[in-house]
């Protein structure tokens, strides 16, 4: 099949899921193309069957801000008309599925007929997607697209609900390489991060509010009163000041490593002891995930589809939102007992093999695809 993709390039879990979705495709002889801003991170180097189309944002005088919504479109019909795509993938509904209803609609004109697949990641449905503004286009553009998949059953059910929709979704869940993520040595990267042999917690994300990167730091205070322990933080995003105000505040900057926007993920989680998630939404997790493949135990809050990827007292501990104390008597309890912190991070990797595995994964899609593509 010829395949285009649309999607966020950056380090979003939506924008990563969608690249190595692409170049999972491509490895299976797939042709794909990526429409987008800029290029995807993960697209560092020349990939077989793969291409970018860069969407250009003119500016005019008249026009107050960037029309990227419109662009978008127009880049979709050209890739679509010179490459003669089969099939439009679009990740994330605002506005990439809005603008490929559009494509659709400027094809039909001329009874070319092009059907798009939206697949749902997070925010874009229960944060951004729930503004009154946006609401009444988002439940039109998910109604309109020929196939909907979404990354759990938390967002799926969250969707048929907060938009009152009938839409037939498929859950299809997030994936990793299990061959890039999975245990092996990394003392030279441990030792740089806690040359005494201290504990290593790690937390991962885009540092934005609803992530709660502020509760890590808490979390670290609260066990380093009973173990020696060190916490890094990778990622960027407008949390990360008021972060480091914190760990300043409560004396502990020196037991805080703030690594910043990383790619070489693996070799820093498997540094790590524990992984933290304590976020107040989250459809999915896929940072915790690559932790678990990495045999990383996993303490997170009770949020979205977290427990349909971490299993509490079996893959890590579960808490609710804002429990830091929890979170904390959780982490310590693991650091503490050798026995069972091994077959955490034994069950850890087992769970991610079994059942997060790209090539259990994409196979999925594939199927999903010729499924619309013949309805």
């Amino acid at each position: 099949m010829k395949i285009g993709i649309t999607c966020y390039p950056t380090y979003g879990g939506s924008g990563v899921v969608a690249t190595e979705l692409g170049l999972a495709l491509a490895s299976l002889g797939h042709q794909v193309h990526f429409i987008s801003y800029a290029i995807p991170h993960r697209l560092n180097k020349f990939f077989e069957n793969v291409f970018f189309h860069e969407v250009e944002l003119s500016t005019y005088p008249l026009f107050e801000h960037s029309l990227y919504d419109l662009a978008l479109t127009s880049k979709m019909l050209e890739v679509i008309d010179f490459e003669e795509l089969d099939l439009m993938h679009v990740h994330y509904a605002i506005p990439h599925a809005v603008s490929a209803y559009l494509a659709r609609q400027v094809l039909r004109r001329s009874n070319k007929n092009l059907k798009f697949i939206t697949t749902l990641h997070g925010t874009d449905i229960t944060l951004v997607g729930l503004e009154p503004s946006f609401m009444p286009l988002v439940k039109f553009s998910i109604e309109e697209s020929d196939g909907v998949t979404a990354v759990s059953r938390f967002l799926k059910e969250k969707t048929l609900t907060n938009y009152n929709i009938e839409k037939d979704i498929e859950v299809i869940y997030n994936f990793i390489d299990i061959e890039k993520f999975k245990p092996k040595e990394s003392d030279i990267f441990r030792k740089h991060i806690a040359p005494n042999g201290e504990k290593v917690l790690v937390h991962t994300s885009n540092f934005r509010i609803v992530k709660r990167v502020t509760d890590t730091i808490r979390i670290l205070d609260k066990v380093k009163k009973e173990i020696p322990a060190k916490l890094v933080l990778v990622g960027d995003g407008p949390d990360r000041s008021e972060c480091e105000r914190l760990a300043r505040d409560l004396d502990i900057h020196k037991d805080v490593i703030f690594l910043g926007k990383q790619d070489g993920l693996a070799e820093i989680l498997n540094a790590a002891d524990i992984f933290l998630m304590p976020s107040q939404s989250e459809s999915f997790g896929l940072s915790a995930l690559e932790a678990m493949a990495c045999g990383v135990p996993v303490v997170s809050s009770s949020v979205g589809g977290l427990p349909e990827l971490n299993i509490h007292n079996e893959t890590g501990y579960i808490a609710e939102i804002g429990d830091i104390d929890r979170m904390a008597k959780y982490t310590v309890e693991l650091l503490t007992n050798e026995k069972r912190y091994k077959s955490f991070s034994k069950n850890s990797r087992e769970r991610s093999v079994k059942n997060f595995d790209k090539n259990l994964i994409v196979p999925k899609y594939v199927e999903y695809y010729e499924k619309i593509l013949n309805s």
